[in-house]
Formats: structure tokens, C-alpha cells, sequence
């Protein structure tokens, strides 16, 4: 078999289940150890995974009591990481929504520099109140803005602030020639000038005039990732993505979403190879199917209910006391229409408690472990026989692996998965010459906008070095 599983781990304190800290195992402060992620991206290199993942958001979870939060700024951890391993990529979440292009992409050009070409962008925006008012506004952005951007979905709506956001952070990383550096002694000539292109950029939300001052990158600019299966996020994920976490229940659905990001891909006028299909996996894992239902058991019995209902009624936008814990989610639930920010994921657990009749009770334990996610419970065999069947029958070109509890759970998926799935040929064996995260996942790099007789090409392999500096 020539074509390969891309895998990506989801890094998440102490584990994907929200009772995972409560286990005699877990270190509750493991949110903030370095040596914590150390460990894990070690591992996750072991298994030869195409790249690790920290989610972030712009705020302080309100409910301190369900499980750690907070978390370590992620470019400076993900920096960090790229001195302890060599091969992994290192993929981190960013809001358009708060963030400003010139800073957030000089940080992930040298966050690529100083990783040797192994940095990712999952581009978020970021709804909710409380992190608008983190940020001295009253109230959140709209989930998509103005009636003049020329990215639209399916129903006319525009998704302009982070569209724009993205296409001037391609500017930036453009604006640097691969060969502007020439460091010619003799002449006494450091740099060309000429070959600098600040954007001078005057857009409805941003406005930027100068170059980027981080040179051209190993990568030209890091892997575009995106996360979210709406109707608006696939339309922004068929312009820009090259990579879409996404989270589905069945096989059938995972087709269809599959089939229609490649569809929409291919009618952006991109190469539907070049944008990589990742659903997220809560894998629990036994030597026997027994075992590894017993080990759910023990994390569900480790859930404090009333914190499910309170994240529950919040996601729901429900007010409190509207649930009852023993009985089904009540008929009248917002429309999604209605929801800003998590629509996809709201569609889902919807979905999910009235197609299999769950009570609030059983929905809380079925979304414990990875919040929407497909939660797969089993022996290795039945894990690499899952993930085999989604990956040969066209509903993932990969999975975000996303373990129940840490470090335990990503190193048994190591130690008896992976080596299943090399058996089986889906999974390299090693990684061989060093390569970007780009490569990894069979990309090229990009052109650079402002030269016409660029190509695209292989990045450099040299760790800690710009972009190749000779003229393509």
C-alpha cells in the first residue's frame, strides 16, 4: 500500500476524559510540567506520528472545579518541544479573532525557524463573551461578519475578518524572497532589498504596512490546519486548510463529510490530495475487549455529573436547571442558527442524544472522554481494525488521536496500535530523512505570491536554518 495514515496527537493535560485527573495516576499539575509535554511529544515521535496538537482558547474555563485549566501559551510550549525532539510537527491554536496578523505570524514563522520547518496553524475564531471582554469589547464578534467578502458559503454568508486575516499572514510570510539574504562579505552586502514585498495592506479589518522582520521560512509558511465540520468552516477549510480536524460518530457520516470537503476543495481550484482528512479518536484500550470496558467503566464512574450538566446546559445555551439528569435533552433546544461559535459540535451531540434516545445522564458519559468525539472501546486489534476501516472505505486520510488519559493512554496507542498498523503497511516505520511537517503530510511548498518564476518545491531539510536561500 502506497498511500500512508497521517496521524496527529491531541495533547491535553492530563487526558482527553474529564475525569482523567482523578485517577491515582495522574498528576493534576501536569497542565503546566514541561516535562509533562516532554514526555508525551517523545512518545508521540516514538509511534512516528506526523505531528502533536495543543488546542487554546483566550480565556479561563468558568468551571475550575470539572477538571485542570488553564494552559501554557502554546507557540511558547510548541517552542520549547521543537528543542526536545527532531522529527514531530508541532501544531497550535490561534484565534483571528484576537489575535493581530503581523505578531501571530512572526511568531509562527520563527516557531518553523527554530523547529527546522515543523510548525502548524489551526486557525480558529473565538465566540463567547467572556473572551471578548478579555480584550476590552462587550460582546463577541459576530460567528460571520459583513455583506462584501468574496468568501462566501453555500448561503451567501461571509466569513471576511478571518479570511482577510489569513491572506495578509500569507503576505507576511511572502514578504521575504527565499534568496533576499545574500551575506556577501567581500561586497559588504548583507541583503536585497529588492527583494523584500511589505504588503502595505488597507483591508476592512486590518491594515498592515510593513514587511514581515522574520526572514522566509523552511516551510514558506506553516501548515494551514482547521477544525470543524459547519457549513461555514468547510467553505473556509476548502479556500485555505491543508489539514481538517474533524469530529464524527459513524462511519457514514465521516464519508460524507469526506466526500464533501474534497468536492468543495476541487471547486476552490485546489488539489483535493493537498487538504488531509483527520477525525478525532478517544481510543480505550485493553488486552481483552473485557479489560477495555472495564477501564471505561472506571473513568465514568470517576465523572461528577453535576459539572457535566453545567458544561452541558453552557454548550447547549441552556438555561440552569433546565436539564434533567435522568431524562432526554427537552424538545426545545435552540436552533443551530442560533449558536455562535461550536455549531458543528453542537449539531453532533444533538444528533448523537436523539439518534441513540441517550438520557442527559448517559450523554454526559458518552461525551466525558472526548466532548463529541468518537470514543472506541477495545482490544489494539479492534483500534487498528476501526481506524483501517474508516481509512480504506474514503472517511479519514488520517485520525487525531486523542487518548483518554495521559501520558498512559498515548503510550499504550504507541506500544500496541502502531505496531499493528506498520504490520498491516498504513503506518510508516521510521521516519527517514528529516523532513517539514509539510512533507510529512505530502504537500509541496508554497510559491511565493511575489515571485513569478517560483515553483513549488521540497523545503529544506537543514534544522534552524531559513528557507533554502537560492533562488528558485
Amino acid at each position: 500500500m502506497t498511500r500512508r495514515l497521517h496521524l496527529n496527537a491531541f495533547l491535553m493535560n492530563t487526558g482527553h476524559h474529564e475525569a482523567s485527573w482523578r485517577l491515582p495516576e495522574s498528576d493534576p499539575y501536569a497542565h503546566v510540567s514541561l516535562a509533562h509535554y516532554v514526555e508525551l511529544a517523545r512518545t508521540a515521535e516514538r509511534g512516528t506520528f506526523d505531528s502533536l496538537f495543543l488546542a487554546d482558547g483566550p480565556q479561563l474555563w468558568s468551571n475550575l472545579a470539572q477538571r485542570p485549566a488553564g494552559a501554557l501559551e502554546p507557540l511558547t510550549l510548541l517552542t520549547a518541544l521543537a528543542t526536545a525532539t527532531e522529527h514531530v510537527g508541532l501544531i497550535a491554536t490561534a484565534s483571528t479573532s484576537y489575535n493581530s496578523p503581523y505578531n501571530l505570524a512572526r511568531k509562527f514563522a520563527s516557531l518553523d525557524i527554530v523547529s527546522g520547518g515543523r510548525a502548524g496553524w489551526n486557525i480558529v475564531t473565538t465566540a463567547g463573551a467572556e473572551a471578548a471582554r478579555n480584550f476590552g469589547l462587550d460582546a463577541e464578534p459576530a460567528h460571520a461578519e459583513l455583506p462584501h467578502s468574496r468568501l462566501r458559503s453555500s448561503g451567501g454568508t461571509p466569513i471576511a475578518r478571518a479570511a482577510e486575516f489569513v491572506d495578509l499572514a500569507l503576505k507576511l510570510w511572502d514578504s521575504w524572497e527565499d534568496d533576499a539574504i545574500l551575506a556577501d562579505k567581500a561586497a559588504g552586502v548583507w541583503g536585497d532589498d529588492s527583494r523584500i514585498h511589505p504588503p502595505r495592506h488597507r483591508g476592512t479589518y486590518f491594515s498592515v504596512e510593513g514587511a514581515l522582520n522574520v526572514p522566509r521560512t523552511p516551510q514558506g509558511y506553516p501548515l494551514l490546519v482547521q477544525a470543524g465540520s459547519s457549513t461555514d468552516g468547510k467553505v473556509f477549510a476548502a479556500r485555505y486548510a491543508e489539514a481538517v480536524f474533524t469530529a464524527q460518530q459513524t462511519l457514514e457520516d465521516a464519508r460524507s463529510f469526506y466526500a464533501d470537503i474534497k468536492s468543495r476543495t476541487r471547486l476552490a481550484g485546489r488539489d483535493p490530495e493537498h487538504l488531509k482528512v483527520l477525525p478525532g479518536i478517544v481510543p480505550v484500550i485493553g488486552s481483552t475487549e473485557a479489560e477495555a470496558r472495564a477501564a471505561e467503566q472506571v473513568l465514568e464512574d470517576h465523572i461528577v455529573h453535576t459539572h457535566g450538566v453545567r458544561r452541558l446546559g453552557d454548550l447547549l445555551r441552556l438555561e440552569p436547571g433546565t436539564l434533567d439528569l435522568d431524562g432526554p435533552l427537552p424538545d426545545d433546544l435552540p436552533p443551530e442558527s442560533a449558536i455562535e461559535g461550536a455549531r458543528s459540535r453542537y449539531t453532533l451531540i444533538v444528533e448523537l442524544a436523539r439518534r441513540e434516545s441517550l438520557t442527559v445522564r448517559q450523554l454526559i458519559g458518552r461525551l466525558g472522554g472526548g466532548r463529541g468525539h468518537l470514543t472506541f472501546t477495545g482490544t489494539p486489534e479492534q483500534v487498528a481494525d476501526e481506524i483501517e476501516t474508516w481509512f480504506t472505505r474514503g472517511a479519514a486520510d488520517g485520525f487525531n488521536i486523542m487518548p483518554p488519559v495521559l501520558p498512559s493512554g498515548l503510550e499504550t496507542f504507541v506500544d500496541h496500535v502502531v505496531p499493528i498498523l506498520r504490520e498491516r503497511g498504513l503506518l510508516r516505520t521510521a521516519y527517514g530523512p528529516r523532513q517539514t511537517l509539510r512533507e510529512r503530510y505530502g504537500l509541496p511548498r508554497p510559491r511565493n505570491q511575489y515571485v513569478s518564476d517560483a515553483v513549488d518545491v521540497p523545503g529544506p531539510a537543514t534544522a534552524g536554518a531559513p528557507a533554502a536561500l537560492t533562488r528558485i
